[in-house]
């Protein structure tokens, strides 16, 4: 697209416009994350155990010494040899945040249904040093909306981002992000979760192009990303996930 070639005076003027738009999108994000601490919290009544290279851990040792936990959904079904494209764009982003995390008091931690010698060589390959568990076959992924089980997906109807939406032919994994706290009364309390775009803003890469003149430069949903160590080799998809 061509763009407007104009003097100093014009594009300070073109600028300050924009910067106001900008600075109230930044008080409008400020309300919404405000908003978002303040939602209420729902306990976690089950029992969950996960898979870890050091034995199986409870939903509660995975907050390690903190009293927040970020559960990054990762979409490795227990049949696939490689996670989703735009699953593995975004743990490009995690590994160099978990210390800021830590100091934050919160935890990360990606979980899948894939059994962890499939998770743990998809980890070695792209060199990710982040926890990534697996919820196997317990009820987790399924109980926050990120995985659906065979009836649900043969029935051609989902439940995923707290509406009801058409299954997307046999797949049975989305993405999504779901954050859990523990109380002072030593119960774990689920406090939120999003999916769809909602993790897209966590993704630094994004958000620095969304400051350049080409922008994302998309055809379709990030269908230029690719694995890390693809790109050489991977052409363009209609769509960044399986």
């Amino acid at each position: 697209m061509p763009h407007a070639v104009v003097s100093r005076e014009e594009w300070l003027e073109a600028r300050k416009e924009l910067l106001a738009k900008e600075k109230e999108l930044t008080r409008a994000r400020d309300r919404l994350n405000e908003a978002r601490r303040a939602l209420p919290w729902e306990p976690v009544t089950k029992e969950y155990s996960f898979e870890t290279p050091s034995g199986a851990k409870s939903l509660s040792e995975l907050f390690g010494d903190c009293s927040q936990l970020i559960v990054y959904h990762f979409m490795l079904a227990p049949d696939w040899e490689e996670g989703c494209v735009g699953c593995s764009f975004l743990a490009d982003h995690v590994d160099g945040a978990i210390a800021h995390l830590k100091a934050g008091d919160a935890a990360f931690v990606a979980a899948s249904r894939a059994p962890l010698d499939k998770i743990e060589a998809y980890k070695a390959r792209m060199g990710w040093k982040f926890p990534w568990v697996s919820a196997g076959d317990s009820d987790f992924n399924y109980d926050y909306q990120a995985s659906f089980r065979d009836e649900d997906v043969a029935s051609g109807t989902i439940h995923y981002n707290y509406t009801e939406m058409p299954a997307m032919g046999d797949l049975k994994d989305l993405h999504g992000t779901s954050v859990f706290a523990k109380g002072e009364d030593g119960r774990i309390y689920h406090t939120y979760s999003t999916y769809a775009r909602g993790a897209e803003q966590t993704l630094t890469t994004l958000m620095l192009l969304d400051l350049v003149p080409k922008g994302r430069n998309e055809e379709g949903t990030m269908n230029w990303v690719r694995r890390h160590d693809q790109y050489e080799d991977a052409p363009k998809t209609a769509s960044c996930c399986h």
